[in-house]
């Protein structure tokens, strides 16, 4: 912030992306003391998630990730609706 502020003070475009990198920090901050120092929230209870998948709302599968492109392609096989199933 001093470094802008001293030597570029009229860059308007570098203030606002030091302002919204300052704001994602404090966000990721106050989730992370949200979750008790920890970088994702617990996982759902056991119970939650087959009611959940019994009423519809969750659905349960196979993730499949491409060994060579795993950043870029996955996806999820859903149970009972692949094309080996003929019943």
């Amino acid at each position: 912030q001093n470094y802008l502020d001293n030597f570029w003070p009229d860059l308007k475009a570098a203030h606002e992306l030091f302002d919204s990198i300052t704001q994602a920090r404090r966000e990721r901050e106050s989730e992370s003391q949200e979750n008790h120092g920890k970088e994702y929230p617990e996982h759902l209870p056991l119970e939650v998630l087959e009611a959940g998948i019994k009423s519809g709302r969750y659905l349960q599968g196979t993730l499949n990730v491409n060994k060579h492109r795993a950043q870029l392609e996955a996806f999820v096989r859903l149970q009972g609706c692949g094309s080996k199933d003929t019943g």
